[in-house]
């Protein structure tokens, strides 16, 4: 089970946004947590706060004629170092049901700012039906050629980048192992996944540069991760070492979107 974040300042300020979230466009928050770089355990000291929340309306909002023409995501502006925005609870059983990788991520958050009592729990029971190796392999993967060919090419590279292609091709390396649902914190999959020597030093020294503040911009190409990277591309050049799943189909999901409808909504103490 994932525990709230501290309660420090900023956790405070992105609590009251919550709350006001909520007030505005008259919805109760089921879950909110980080997504970004601060959950997966590399941000830098200035890194932004990436914040996901899962919402519902009232019922009665949902028996409308014209529902599929309703917006289902509430975006806010991003004011600062705050990026929050958030999806309705209906979509988000549709993405699940799709096997999202975000959407899983969201709910293995290691900082999460709001849980309703007993949402997690609930969610917990439906997770492990509906994680699709597979699909979450290959969303990763391309994850990974894409960051790659975007900014790890020729003789000067986006050195933080590096960590948004060596993390998804690490994903892909748990996945293929069988170790289930890929943990949110890289340290996790490197010390996992990589044993001790040159390759996991290189590792090592980029999250720490990267956590102790430095800019991490452009610099020289780094070897021994460059090498690595292009193994693992040409290995999956034919994509991952997994087989479908079957799938569970909806009425599980249907249950529990019913289960947690409220008949209206109540504003949130905050």
């Amino acid at each position: 089970m994932n525990h709230l974040a501290p309660a420090d300042a900023l956790t405070a300020t992105i609590r009251e946004r919550l709350a006001a979230i909520e007030r505005t466009h008259a919805v109760r928050i089921l879950y909110a947590c980080e997504s970004g770089s601060r959950a997966w355990g590399f941000a830098s000291p200035d890194s932004d706060y990436d914040v996901r929340f899962i919402y519902v309306r009232p019922r009665d909002e949902y028996l409308c004629i014209d529902l599929e023409r309703r917006r289902d995501v509430i975006e806010c502006p991003i004011e600062g170092v705050f990026d929050i925005n958030g999806w309705d609870w209906r979509k988000a059983l549709q993405l699940m049901c799709k096997g999202n990788p975000p959407l899983f991520e969201w709910l293995h958050s290691p900082l999460v700012y709001r849980a309703q009592p007993g949402f997690q729990a609930a969610m917990q029971t439906v997770i492990p039906r509906y994680y699709a190796p597979l699909s979450c392999a290959w969303h990763y993967l391309h994850m990974a050629r894409g960051n790659d060919r975007e900014y790890l090419q020729g003789d000067r590279v986006r050195l933080k980048k590096y960590l948004y292609v060596l993390r998804p091709l690490l994903a892909v390396n748990w996945l293929e192992s069988g170790r289930g649902i890929v943990p949110m914190r890289f340290y996790t999959l490197v010390e996992t996944l990589i044993p001790p020597g040159a390759l996991r030093g290189a590792m090592d020294h980029l999250l720490q540069l990267k956590q102790g503040g430095e800019e991490l911009a452009w610099g020289p190409r780094l070897p021994a991760l460059n090498d690595w990277i292009e193994a693992e591309l040409a290995r999956l050049a034919h994509g991952p070492a997994l087989a479908p799943v079957d799938h569970p189909g909806s009425k599980p999901l249907n249950a529990l979107f019913r289960a947690w409808l409220p008949d209206d909504v109540a504003p949130h103490a905050s």
